[in-house]
């Protein structure tokens, strides 16, 4: 038995699966510590059916902690970034055209250093370890608690990062944090900078936070291993998520997705996940998110490490439904995890995207008699737009001319119709509500390989093999079982711009979780 938990801005999800077969499941709200809703939502599918904790092989949980401490600029540590670099990039320094309020959150401090390789490892400059301590220094001057190291082409050669790694660690000792950037994010130099700098800021809160969810899951008396959801749709141990919070960011979409995949039976789909504030759209290919080919701006900053290519709207069961001189408008506020208090079906004052739902027939939520009021016309309308709104998305996220299959999924779907305008059928699966919470629980173990390679004559198919080798490598080194894991996704791109053949391989893996050493 796998234990799915997804913890969502409204909602908490958890379901209860034996192998693919769905056992319980319960939807409960996030609480504001979200811990205790997670403790709620075991108690809830263990009145549901009822299990020895003893038998359950894993948990796993999909978080919305880190994104949601990057976006309100909240509980960072204080963060200095280091970029091996000099004597180029000094018109560009670590964390420029960052918003001024996340900086100041994490007191943000940034330092250039000799250093750096060119795109075939060739060295820029030689580091300079005297440099190095006088940094560390003026860090440790400034109560500096985690440093974030970057290093131009570090994907392609990492032995700068390592060793000034090794000098910080050396002069500020244990307790300060290390985050280095070829372990983090891709090829690019800022964007990478940026990622690891976000990473950094966020690794006391994770330490705690990991901390909150083993406590959490021991105090039901559940003995296995813990592991969270990345944004590639793969799993992560605890010491990992300690290490790389920042791969947590887009967890909850992902999960989506790929239970909307096990749930429907299509491979390839659109899916439309409608939760308590939003709705993101995204596309499935052969199971797993398609990811973003671009930067990805997070709480105003530009970062480039693994994200799905996913496009969130305003609207979701806890928007608020207003009519003005314009028409009926719906979101993009939401009333969020107060749903259940504030929506008018429930009791509440607050007109909600879920209370034209049940007026509309959509649904059969609370007291359908407390909306029996609302104008007809209006009704319409706001369900009108809701649905006009998400075919726009669900058509932006097109890369052909071929429709795809359209799943909803979430709580919130219910304020879809069963088809919506131009014709798109939605299809909505069984137990769609909790499809967050199955993903999660049938999550796979991944692994990935990000560089630039020289490919000498005649040696194209070796380096793509040795690429292709180093994924599975790093997917079984994270927990996947080796009879199990494959390559399911491999680009090669030629850059023309730099001599000696240089080729962009980006070559992913994944495979089933290993339960037993």
């Amino acid at each position: 038995m796998f234990i799915g938990i997804d913890v969502g801005g409204t909602n908490t999800d958890a379901v209860l699966m034996d192998g693919t077969t769905v056992l319980a499941d319960v939807k409960a709200s996030t609480s504001d510590d979200v811990t205790s809703g997670i403790v709620n939502a075991l108690d809830g599918l263990k009145a549901k059916h009822p299990f020895d904790p003893a038998g359950v092989k894993g948990v796993m949980i999909g978080t919305t902690h880190f994104i949601n401490a990057l976006v309100e600029a909240k509980r960072l540590a204080p963060t200095a970034a280091l970029r091996l670099a000099l004597p180029a990039t000094g018109s560009l320094p670590p964390m420029v055209g960052w918003p001024e309020r996340l900086v100041g959150a994490m007191s943000g401090r940034s330092y250039l250093a000799r250093g750096g390789h060119e795109f075939d490892g060739r060295h820029i400059a030689e580091l300079d370890v005297g440099e190095l301590r006088r940094h560390a220094a003026d860090m440790a001057e400034h109560g500096v608690r985690t440093v974030a190291i970057s290093s131009v082409f570090s994907p392609v050669n990492s032995e700068f990062e390592l060793r000034a790694a090794e000098v910080l660690a050396e002069e500020l000792g244990p307790d300060v944090a290390i985050s280095l950037s070829h372990e983090v994010g891709r090829i690019g130099l800022l964007e990478r900078e940026n990622a690891t700098i976000v990473n950094a800021a966020l690794r006391e809160l994770a330490a705690q936070i990991v901390d909150g969810l083993e406590a959490s899951i021991s105090g039901f008396g559940i003995d296995a291993p813990l592991y969270l959801s990345q944004n590639d749709g793969t799993l992560m141990g605890v010491d990992f998520a300690r290490r790389y919070p920042v791969a947590t960011f887009t967890s909850g979409p992902t999960n989506s997705m790929r239970g909307a995949a096990v749930l429907s039976g299509f491979d390839t789909c659109a899916v439309v996940d409608v939760g308590g504030t939003t709705t993101d759209v995204g596309v499935l290919t052969n199971g797993f998110p398609r990811e973003a080919t671009s930067d990805v701006a997070v709480a105003g900053v530009r970062i480039n490490f693994r994200m799905p290519d996913v496009l969130s709207i305003g609207i979701g069961g806890g928007s608020l439904v207003r009519s003005g001189a314009g028409g009926v408008t719906v979101g993009p506020d939401s009333v969020g995890y107060r749903l259940t208090s504030l929506a008018r079906v429930f009791g509440g004052d607050v007109l909600t995207a879920t209370d034209v739902a049940v007026a509309g027939g959509l649904a059969e939520i609370g007291d359908p008699s407390l909306v029996a009021d609302l104008d007809r016309a209006s009704v319409r309308e706001a369900l009108d737009r809701i649905a006009a709104d998400v075919a726009d998305a669900v058509e932006r996220m097109r890369t052909s001319t071929e429709s795809l299959p359209i799943v909803a999924v979430g709580g919130g779907s219910i304020l879809l119709p069963d088809e919506l305008p131009g014709g798109l059928k939605v299809h909505r699966p069984e137990r769609f509500a909790v499809a967050n919470a199955i993903g999660a629980a049938i999550a796979q173990v991944g692994g990935e390989v990000d560089r630039v390679y020289a490919i000498e004559p005649g040696r194209r198919d070796a380096v793509v093999e040795e690429a292709r080798q180093e994924a599975v490598d790093r997917a079984i080194a994270a927990g996947a079982h080796p009879d199990t894991t494959k390559i399911v996704d491999l680009d090669e791109v030629p850059i023309p711009y730099l001599p000696g053949n240089a080729t962009r391989i980006r070559c992913k893996a994944v495979g089933d979780l290993r339960t037993e050493a």
